[in-house]
């Protein structure tokens, strides 16, 4: 296991294999419509060296991950060796605390060992706003290439639906 972070309250750490269970089970509870192969996949590409998991406890509970693809394929940057950070998440009693920054800050810090640059996509709607305003707020740029849906650059006028979906990417310069 590698610890990427710890203070008194926050640790950020690599991904076990148990964290799986926890995060389905979590995101059951929530209503949403979770598949315990994305967490088992999540692990499976640590162990395979293609993304980092970062796997935040807070008080010695797990309560949060994001992750970093390596050498992602997809989206405005895919196959330029830019990595993308996907699924930052903090379980809902846990908000406000920090730990999506923690979570970040590690990601960032990874990414900034390998190339000058980091990438992420994130939702249009209003249930994002919280993330699109902390990506803002922490030097993230939309990359100019419009608004994605489905994997793909929606065109002008084009119909779609604002859902998961409906996508703008954006990056940030690391130190």
């Amino acid at each position: 296991m590698t610890v990427y972070y710890e203070d008194a309250c926050i640790r950020i750490r690599s991904m076990e294999k148990s964290d799986c269970r926890i995060f389905y089970d979590t995101y059951l509870s929530y209503n949403w419509h979770p598949e315990m192969a994305t967490y088992e996949n999540y692990y499976r590409d640590q162990e395979e060296g293609k993304r980092l998991v970062f796997i935040a406890e807070y008080q010695g509970a797990v309560s949060g991950i994001c992750t970093l693809v390596l050498n992602p394929d997809q989206g405005p940057f895919g196959n330029q060796g830019i990595p993308e950070i996907e699924d930052l998440g903090v379980f809902f009693h846990v908000h406000k605390k920090g730990i999506g920054s923690r979570l970040l800050d590690a990601a960032e810090k990874e990414a900034a060992k390998r190339v000058g640059a980091v990438y992420l996509a994130v939702g249009v709607h209003s249930g994002y706003g919280p993330a699109q305003r902390i990506y803002v707020k922490r030097g993230y740029l939309p990359d100019g290439s419009g608004v994605w849906y489905k994997g793909k650059v929606l065109d002008q006028y084009a119909p779609c639906c604002n859902d998961d979906d409906l996508l703008l990417y954006m990056s940030k310069e690391l130190q």
